[in-house]
């Protein structure tokens, strides 16, 4: 385990420098400001497609160059980690990624969800039916790039709280610390006290909800608050951020896909 993780671990190194050296910037860094980024998804062909949800954002969730909250480092961050996903792991897949709304029943061909900066997210009744049917089916959610209350005016934890409450009404979320297998599903990652932060301040947090609230059943979402890893993805290979807090990053985003795909 010790070797595979050392030698995954320059692998990350490599493929992460290799591709910020393309200058594959995506939709969102070409764009101009105010516009919302486009996709053509791939039609579903049974192998494995990094799925980021889009939402009615909320005033005020436009803020990074009038972008829509759930689209800032769109296409880039995914598609960084999916290079690294098929660098180091046997999951077969594609680096193009999709988006799709909670309320299109195309949701329920893939197993897991990516979804972002949810304190400016808006549920409606029929995304939030889906989303319950797609947590009981088993879906995995990944819930990331989420921010407090005193970020920007949002309202941080209540926000996305008030929308869980309309998916499941019994939902809670419990805290996660390194004990949990999501931890060491592929990579070990061995402490969550020195998890690197990208510009938030203090300590992230990361939190479960579990099938029943039961913590020793099957966790359904993975909601990495206080906290922005795919920030690392984005950044990878432009040295704004350490080689060695961009693995950690990565780490987490392979081991929460392997756990997902999985579970």
């Amino acid at each position: 385990m010790r070797a595979r993780v050392v030698v995954a671990t320059v692998l990350l190194l490599v493929a992460a420098v290799v591709h910020g050296q393309r200058g594959r910037f995506g939709a969102l860094d070409r764009a101009l400001g105010g516009s919302v980024p486009t996709s053509t998804n791939l039609p579903y062909d049974g192998g494995f497609a990094f799925v980021r949800v889009t939402y009615e954002t909320l005033p005020g969730g436009y803020w990074y160059r009038g972008q829509p909250a759930w689209s800032h480092g769109y296409p880039r961050s995914e598609e960084n980690l999916m290079q690294i996903l098929e660098t180091v792991t046997s999951v077969p897949g594609h680096r193009q990624t999709n988006t799709l709304s909670l309320d299109d029943p195309e949701i329920f061909k893939y197993p897991l969800l990516y979804i972002i900066e949810v304190s400016w997210w808006q549920i409606t009744d029929a995304e939030a039916r889906n989303l319950r049917t797609f947590l009981d089916k088993g879906g995995f959610v990944i819930v990331d790039d989420f921010k407090t209350a005193a970020w920007r005016g949002g309202r941080g934890w209540a926000q996305f709280e008030d929308n869980m409450r309309r998916v499941m009404p019994e939902a809670r979320f419990l805290d996660l610390d390194i004990s949990h297998p999501i931890f060491n599903e592929f990579f070990e990652i061995k402490s969550l006290d020195i998890f690197p932060q990208a510009y938030n301040a203090g300590r992230p947090i990361f939190r479960g909800l579990f099938v029943d609230n039961d913590p020793a059943r099957r966790l359904q979402m993975f909601v990495n608050y206080n906290t922005d890893i795919s920030q690392f993805w984005e950044w990878s290979g432009r040295g704004l951020r350490p080689i060695d807090q961009t693995n950690e990053a990565y780490k987490l985003g392979v081991n929460a896909i392997i756990y997902g795909l999985t579970h």
